[in-house]
C-alpha cells in the first residue's frame, strides 16, 4: 500500500474520532503504541512485530494528518540519499567511530 493511500485509510477510518481526541491525547496513544513495539522487538515473534509496527505507523499517520502534514511528502526527505550528506548509504562521520 501507499503511504499516501495508507494515510487516506487511516483518515477514512479513524480520523473524526482522532480529531475529536486531539493532538497531545493522540500522540500519548502514539507513545504507548512504540512502547508495545519495544516489547514486541524483544520479547515477541515475527507476528506481533508485523502487528505493533502497523499500529505505530497508524497512530503515526493520525498525527501526521491532525498536523496537516503528508506523510509521503515528509518521506521525500530521504527520497535520494541522506538528508544530511546527500549520501548513500549515508556518509556521515559519526560521533565516536
Amino acid at each position: 500500500m501507499e503511504l499516501a493511500a495508507f494515510q487516506q485509510q487511516m483518515r477514512t477510518l479513524y480520523g473524526e474520532r482522532d480529531r475529536e481526541r486531539g493532538l497531545a491525547r493522540t500522540f500519548a496513544w502514539f507513545t504507548e503504541e512504540c512502547g508495545e513495539l519495544s516489547r514486541a522487538l524483544f520479547r515477541g515473534d515475527h507476528t506481533d512485530r508485523l502487528r505493533e509496527f502497523g499500529d505505530v505507523l497508524a497512530w503515526l499517520a493520525s498525527l501526521a494528518d491532525q498536523a496537516g502534514v503528508d506523510l509521503a511528502s515528509a518521506a521525500e526527505r530521504y527520497g535520494t540519499g541522506c538528508p544530511r550528506c546527500a549520501a548513500a548509504p549515508c556518509a556521515c562521520v559519526r560521533p565516536g567511530a
